[in-house]
């Protein structure tokens, strides 16, 4: 079994409303929490700021740890074609907020943009569930 671990942020503004990325990888493409993986012997809390600042062209403070998510992704599954094994994800959201920096879309990753939304444009989007399961953690939903 692979095993990937990432790191994501629930950011809000002053308005209540809520940063997303628009994620652009695999099979369909959907609005996603900032974060991503872990490079080698990476501290979770310094990938979460580094993935926020390349998504969205912020900085931010990450605070609360708001809990890990667990999922199994059977191999059929796999975004990547051809895997034959499943695959174990560790998902560590944080709460933070921005510090700095302009919202700006990622070139070259595997997100193509960044925006704000409110709660209720948020359930209109395309969205992959770790946004429903991040807005749990914080008690926004």
């Amino acid at each position: 079994m692979d095993m990937r671990v990432a790191a994501y942020c629930v950011i809000t503004d002053d308005d209540g409303r809520l940063l997303l990325a628009h994620w652009n990888e695999g099979r369909r493409s959907a609005w996603t929490m900032p974060g991503g993986g872990l490079e080698a012997g990476e501290d979770p809390e310094h990938a979460a700021r580094r993935e926020v600042r390349e998504e969205t062209g912020y900085r931010a403070a990450v605070g609360e740890l708001l809990g890990i998510h667990s999922r199994v992704i059977p191999a059929a599954r796999r975004i990547a074609g051809g895997a034959d094994s499943p695959l174990h994800t560790l998902r560590i959201v944080y709460r933070a907020r921005i510090t700095g920096g302009q919202l700006r879309n990622e070139a070259d990753g595997s997100t193509d943009r960044a925006g704000w939304f409110t709660l209720a444009e948020v359930r209109t989007l395309q969205r992959v569930k770790l946004v429903d399961i991040a807005l749990q953690m914080a008690n926004l939903i």
